[in-house]
């Protein structure tokens, strides 16, 4: 069985250039989720990802997702889903068959879509699923995947991740971590798929 680097071997790898601000998108009128939506549509296959308020209270269930994102390769959607128009357009690329959703264990995602808006996640690839296919034991994640596809340090920020993702401003960190989660994953799907 192969495994993938230790988060010690990956901090010593080149950094992975990820997407920057200027090229993440924050739909917040119904006009820029239509525009968003046709182009995630259009893409076929995105980066994908969500992120949820975490809960901190043991029994107490998380009220996620907050954020989905979405990535093409030359730049990211974050729905945030406390905006009225939101809802439509991301169960129509939620339930699609055309968009080919990318990720890292998507398992969880799938269940609290599934309970948030009783809906089924459609024509999913859980990357993990991919390398274990190729040997690779246990769940491998974005920082795993990339060190082992492109040899390069992909770092995620604790902070960040347990961040308040249903505040109605996320923050420039907030932001990148979220794009760039979806990113690696489009990112490496190419690559393994080359």
């Amino acid at each position: 069985m192969l495994s993938a680097p230790t988060k010690q071997e990956s901090k010593l790898l080149e950094p992975f250039n990820g997407l920057v601000l200027k090229q993440i998108f924050v739909p917040a009128s119904k006009e820029a989720f239509i525009s968003a939506a046709n182009e995630i549509i259009k893409a076929e296959i995105v980066g994908f990802d969500t992120e949820s308020k975490p809960v901190f209270i043991k029994g107490q269930k998380s009220e996620g997702p907050h954020v989905v994102q979405f990535s093409l390769l030359n730049k990211a959607f974050i729905f945030q889903l406390h905006h009225k128009h939101c809802l439509e357009y991301l169960l129509e690329i939620f339930q699609s068959d055309k968009v080919v959703k990318v990720g890292f264990g998507l398992k969880s995602d799938k269940a609290h879509i599934y309970n948030k808006f009783a809906v089924k996640l459609n024509a999913v690839v859980d990357l993990n699923t991919a390398f274990r296919e190729k040997g690779y034991r246990g769940q491998i994640g974005a920082r795993g995947a990339v060190a082992i596809a492109f040899n390069k340090a992909f770092n995620k920020s604790k902070r960040t991740s347990t961040s308040n993702w249903a505040t109605p401003c996320l923050s420039k960190n907030q932001l990148l971590y979220a794009a760039n989660d979806a990113y690696a994953a489009l990112c490496v799907y190419n690559e393994l798929n080359k």
